[in-house]
């Protein structure tokens, strides 16, 4: 163990060491050989006050473990990414339930369009759009209890035309007791069956649909 830490230690170092020099021109070793040749040629009968230039090597060296406290800091935050990204894949083949308003439509199954409402409300009203935007289908849910709930869609449009497989949302509001709008807090649910990266970001691909990984609230077998 010790010397996977000394190993750590100094490729850190050595980081910051090239980081300081790409960008002052300068590290600590070059500014040490500095003072090693004026030491080296000064006159031995006169010789110069060198606290000016240890003060600077001091100064020098506190902007190197800034550097170092950087650059230790950048492997923990890749050591956390690489962690998230193995537990992501983790969620493949389970069902997942992420914060979000997509649905999938297989084209054949029933979607389960999950919510969780404030409060309880009449005049409840489900809308189901299609991936341009466009309300497709408009249900009346009347009166709905506060807390979680699932709506199975069937797929179908408002004429009953069953709609073809992809990406859908859906967004549902009702009216509560004191007559003021309530809205449910949607969910995306569905069997992960990907994983994806964008800029450092892992999704969870659930069909046709991409949920953060950090928006899952839930996981379970299949």
């Amino acid at each position: 163990m010790s010397t996977t830490i000394t190993g750590t230690t100094a490729t850190t170092s050595t980081y910051a060491a090239d980081a300081m020099k790409s960008e002052i021109g300068m590290n600590k070793d070059d500014f040490l050989q500095l003072f090693i040749a004026q030491l080296q040629n000064q006159d031995p009968l006169n010789p110069q006050d060198s606290s000016e230039f240890l003060t600077q090597l001091a100064q020098l060296t506190q902007v190197e473990q800034s550097y170092n406290s950087t650059a230790a800091l950048e492997k923990l935050l890749t050591a956390q990414d690489n962690s998230l990204a193995m537990t992501s894949v983790s969620l493949i083949g389970k069902e997942v339930t992420a914060l979000g308003n997509q649905a999938v439509f297989d084209g054949t199954n029933p979607a389960s369009l999950t919510y969780q409402m404030p409060a309880s409300t009449t005049d409840t009203t489900l809308t189901i759009y299609n991936g341009s935007g466009q309300a497709v289908k408009v249900v009346d849910l009347g009166s709905v209890a506060s807390g979680k709930g699932t709506y199975q869609w069937d797929g179908t449009d408002g004429q009953g035309n069953t709609l073809t497989s992809g990406a859908y949302s859906f967004a549902i509001s009702g009216t509560d007791a004191t007559g003021d709008v309530q809205t449910a807090t949607t969910y995306t649910t569905g069997v992960a069956d990907g994983i994806r990266f964008d800029n450092g970001t892992a999704y969870v691909t659930i069909g046709a649909v991409s949920v953060p990984f950090a928006d899952v609230t839930a996981v379970k077998q299949s």
